[in-house]
């Protein structure tokens, strides 16, 4: 599955039609495999999800990519304990 190691998400349509993206973003997060990562495509840099990803062990890398485009890549880190969640 070397071909796969990420999984994307652009919720920039779903904020623009005033859509709340939480539910959808946590589903996907819930998703990953072993050893993906996540990369989040948003209107901003979404301060409060690196929180909560935080808290479930999560890393974040923020880019802006343009004036409403931020890239965000979300890595479980590798020193989270042996969790099996």
């Amino acid at each position: 599955m070397e071909n796969k190691d990420y999984v994307e998400l652009d919720v920039r349509e779903d904020l623009h039609l005033k859509k709340e993206p939480f539910d959808k973003i946590m589903a996907t997060v819930k998703s990953l495999k072993e050893g993906q990562a996540f990369v989040l495509h948003a209107p901003f840099n979404p301060l409060p999800l690196h929180k909560v990803l935080g808290r479930r062990g999560f890393e974040h890398k923020a880019e802006k990519i343009e004036k409403k485009h931020w890239k965000v890549i979300y890595t479980k880190k590798e020193d989270s304990g042996d969790e099996n969640s």
